[in-house]
């Protein structure tokens, strides 16, 4: 956990005074066998009630001053450790979206959540419980030994003893433990990432009948986690029942010797009680120090799981400079080569053009050909492997990010909606925008219609993923989240898939008269390509032709061959 310690540094008052209180409630707590020793002693043996009340007393304020420095504690350890797991919380969600697509891509979107959730909360118990316990139960131990050492010396060294043998037994836990915590914390993750790939894939597995092997798979992944954890658990419920055993036995050895130094005089009954009683205190101290490893150590691993991901930088620094919009250059690529990490062959190689402002580019192929990856390169969504990509007159790189997305209004080929109304979705691109940006926006996506005809309109709450739409409904609505930003380029990547040919054509009518923005449409289909100023052709990742619908029909037989399918 030291590597995520500057998140307590706001809580250093209570990382002070939380083991504090708990150290004087401990104090109070070593006092009471002591009492005891003289109410056996003197109450008891000489028959005074009134010494033995008066006793009694002081063992009750000391009880009522115990627990409210125990309160105070708990107040202060609960405050430091939820304010820790918020700030690291917030920290941990923060970095995740600084992070460019292909760390996000290298570490996954399931671990991510499990580190930002679970993680965050092992973390979290584990400042929690050291305020508690860290100083209290080591003190409580040391101080039992120490009172008892007051009382007969020989007798304490049966503490002694004893002490080296608990501590060995932690020490081997805990050494054992940690890389198991670890790694089901992995196997946690492979869980939540095939639940979340099940989730969104439930339509295709119920219509391959894939439910039986999926659950196989599930019922697999839970089964491997659930030995890896029992084989923890089976060290770790070692732990307390050895530290029973070792330190009953203790009380034997005490209650053994002890009763043959009251026959010859040395030890009183009460000191004999007293002796006990700490011997228990340290019981007690030894399994909370128990419990408190196996807390410290699942939040150690999971520490160590946050620290990764806090430690990880964004392979693509930032620039500095403002998009200058009003270029005539809107888009240049420069004999560009990009291969996705790890994927082996080129995405795209050597790819050129230039477009310039105002003006269409179209974006055809086969399925892996390349074209979404000329859109990511764009957006800076990753950086070319090889070349140059400029946009408004400028390498890509040289910009602030946050900029360059404001400029550039991108609609994905999955179109993604948020839990919310029409409304509220709308207004990502533009927090500000007015009712009647909003409605020409959705005028151009051809999505007013559908729109007005809910009973609420604008205010119609969207579920997760608007999945209270159809496909078609959930692809305008995102092209006119995209168009409310007023961007000064718009990307449609295969965002029109489930149109129809009559809103796709009125669709295309209505961007094409939004004067001055440029755009860049990736389509399976030629004929919504047609009208493009420059049309890419790609195949392979490779450019087998550029130009004009025209032009390539003579040029290009890709280009023709998908054209006359599609014209069928």
């Amino acid at each position: 956990m030291q590597k995520l310690l500057r998140f307590l540094k706001p809580y250093v008052p209570y990382l002070i005074f939380g083991p504090l209180f708990k150290l004087l409630e401990a104090i109070f707590e070593l006092i009471v066998p002591a009492v005891m020793a003289k109410i056996i002693d003197n109450g008891i043996g000489g028959h005074d009630i009134t010494y033995i009340w008066k006793m009694i007393g002081v063992i009750v304020v000391l009880g009522m001053c115990g627990l409210g420095f125990a309160l105070t504690c708990q107040y202060l350890a609960a405050r430091c450790a939820f304010g820790y797991g918020t700030d690291l919380r917030a920290a941990l969600f923060r970095h995740i979206q600084t992070l460019s697509q292909t760390e996000l891509d290298k570490l996954g979107s399931s671990t991510l959540i499990n580190r930002i959730t679970n993680d965050v909360t092992a973390s979290q118990s584990g400042v929690n419980m050291f305020i508690r316990l860290a100083s209290r139960a080591p003190f409580l131990v040391v101080g039992a030994i120490v009172m008892a050492l007051l009382i007969d010396w020989q007798l304490s060294l049966i503490f002694l003893i004893i002490a080296p043998i608990v501590g060995f037994l932690l020490y081997f836990v805990m050494h054992r433990t940690i890389p198991m915590y670890g790694a089901n914390q992995k196997r946690l993750d492979r869980i939540a990432r095939r639940t979340g790939e099940n989730l969104d894939g439930v339509r295709v597995i119920r219509a391959f009948a894939r439910q039986k092997q999926e659950d196989e798979r599930f019922a697999e992944d839970c089964a491997e986690l659930e030995r890896s954890m029992l084989a923890a658990g089976r060290i770790s419920a070692v732990l307390n029942p050895l530290t029973f055993l070792i330190l009953n036995l203790g009380i034997v050895a005490v209650l053994w010797f002890g009763g043959g130094h009251v026959d010859t005089g040395r030890l009183s009954q009460g000191d004999l009680t007293a002796f006990a009683n700490y011997m228990t205190q340290i019981l007690l101290a030894m399994v909370q120090l128990a419990n408190l490893i196996q807390i410290l150590t699942k939040a150690q691993a999971s520490s160590l799981r946050i620290a990764e991901v806090l430690e990880t930088r964004s392979s693509m620094q930032d620039g500095t400079e403002m998009p200058d919009t009003a270029s005539e250059e809107a888009i240049c690529f420069e004999h560009v080569t990009f291969g996705y990490p790890g994927a082996g062959d080129a995405a795209l190689e050597d790819i050129s053009f230039t477009l310039q402002k105002g003006q269409t580019l179209g974006l055809i192929g086969g399925t892996g050909s390349g074209k979404s990856t000329v859109a990511a390169l764009i957006t800076r969504s990753y950086d070319p492997t090889e070349g140059t990509v400029r946009v408004f007159g400028k390498d890509v790189r040289s910009y602030k990010g946050t900029a360059l997305h404001r400029c550039i209004g991108t609609v994905p080929q999955k179109a993604v909606l948020f839990t919310g109304t029409i409304a509220e979705n709308l207004r990502w691109a533009d927090a500000d925008a007015d009712e009647q940006t909003i409605r020409a926006a959705l005028e151009t996506a051809q999505a007013a219609e559908f729109v007005d005809a809910m009973q609420y309109g604008l205010e119609t709450h969207l579920v997760q993923g608007g999945r209270n739409l159809s496909g078609g409904q959930k692809q305008r609505l995102t092209i006119a989240r995209a168009l409310t930003g007023k961007p000064a380029m718009l990307i449609l990547d295969d965002s029109m898939s489930a149109l129809d040919y009559a809103t796709d054509a009125a669709l295309r009518k209505a961007l094409a008269e939004r004067q001055g923005m440029t755009t860049v449409v990736i389509s399976q289909r030629a004929t919504s390509l047609m009208h493009a100023d420059l049309i890419l052709v790609l195949e392979d990742g490779r450019c087998v032709g550029q130009g004009t619908h025209q032009e390539l029909l003579k040029t290009c037989d890709v280009y023709r061959e998908i054209y006359e399918a599609s014209a069928k």
